[in-house]
């Protein structure tokens, strides 16, 4: 890895920690060629402190480790982009990050539409999706005309819990109706945002 350390004065480079599973960006740290080595080796993130002018490794004293899943450079090759997954909280005030976010996976659309490629791609008799798709399109668009009645149903009434799971069942087979004609929630998100843009003259 052929880190140019030459475009700061201190010799470091910044390295931006992100979760290998939800994505979110947990820290920024900066290393040195040491640094970088000895994450390479114990498969730990460990950075160079200038307040203690020191390589140290995160959660040396929490042990709230960083498991290193990657690093790759930046095209100007002074900017370090790690993968990790975090053991605990990633911020010495017990956040997930150090930006005050929670550490979570969005599940919906994109894990949602994976999940859903996924089963498509089988024909496995356990499979509802694909059980359901193979019955021909009709019955995927029957389906998702059921669940949205059966919403407006249950929004008539006072029960959350039921209301989210209706919720939930309609987001779940109209996914499988994008899908099952070949589309996907970004085609419609970008005409939404096309509608927004020239709502505003743009």
């Amino acid at each position: 890895m052929n880190v140019d350390f030459s475009k700061y004065s201190d010799g470091l480079v910044p390295a931006i920690i992100q979760d290998a599973i939800t994505s979110k960006v947990l820290m920024l740290g900066f290393m040195n060629a040491d640094a970088i080595e000895q994450t390479r080796q114990s498969g730990k993130v460990s950075f160079y402190s200038r307040s203690k002018q020191r390589l140290w490794t995160k959660g040396e004293t929490s042990g709230n480790y960083l498991n290193v899943k990657s690093i790759v450079m930046d095209c100007d090759r002074d900017t370090l982009l790690i993968l990790a997954n975090p053991v605990g909280p990633v911020c010495h005030s017990g956040n997930d990050t150090c930006f005050n976010e929670n550490n979570k996976r969005d599940f919906y659309p994109k894990e949602l539409e994976r999940i859903i490629s996924s089963r498509l791609k089988t024909t496995s008799a356990d499979s509802y999706t694909s059980k359901l798709v193979s019955s021909g399109i009709h019955k995927v668009a029957q389906k998702v005309g059921e669940e949205a009645i059966e919403l407006v149903i249950e929004a008539m009434k006072h029960d959350d819990d039921l209301f989210l799971n209706e919720a939930a069942d309609l987001l779940f087979h109209y996914t499988i109706l994008l899908k099952a004609r070949g589309y996907s929630t970004s085609d419609v998100s970008d005409i939404l945002e096309k509608r927004h843009l020239k709502s505003i003259g743009k």
